[in-house]
């Protein structure tokens, strides 16, 4: 026990220092019938990764909360969990500022898993459009792509 314990620390990996390898926050999903989501889905099958995005906003655009299901390996599981910390508290604007190369930097990601934080930038513009293509169909708008 004693080793495991001085092993954990000394790889910064104890129970204070939750990381979202070891500690994905935001798993989950939003009821189907709340119409303040959007939800971007999006994958790469070349690694088998899928990532479901869905984003919860307020009235006046701003991002409540964040919810994923991603299927793939720990580091896209992990970029889905960092991107719902994220997102919550900004505006669509803001989070479309998001960037790939930004996620793959805070989580020290290889060069073999930069697309990773691919999907997950690409899966909050794709929930942010959805979002946005939903509010349109209730007020029988339409919107440019």
């Amino acid at each position: 026990m004693l080793r495991q314990t001085a092993k954990t620390t000394l790889l910064g990996l104890s129970s204070r220092n939750s990381t979202p390898f070891l500690n994905p926050r935001n798993v989950g999903s939003f009821d189907i019938n709340d119409p303040n989501f959007g939800t971007g889905l999006v994958g790469a099958p070349q690694c088998r990764d899928v990532m479901k995005l869905q984003v919860k906003f307020d009235g006046s655009g701003q991002i409540v909360d964040a919810r994923f299901k991603t299927f793939g390996c720990g580091s896209v599981i992990a970029a889905s969990s960092v991107a719902t910390e994220w997102i919550k508290g900004k505006s669509m604007e803001e989070v479309l500022t998001i960037k790939n190369s930004q996620i793959a930097k805070h989580l020290s990601l290889p060069p073999v898993k930069l697309q990773c934080s691919m999907l997950a930038e690409d899966a909050i513009k794709a929930a942010v459009k959805n979002f946005k293509e939903k509010q349109a169909d209730a007020n029988g708008e339409t919107i440019e792509a």
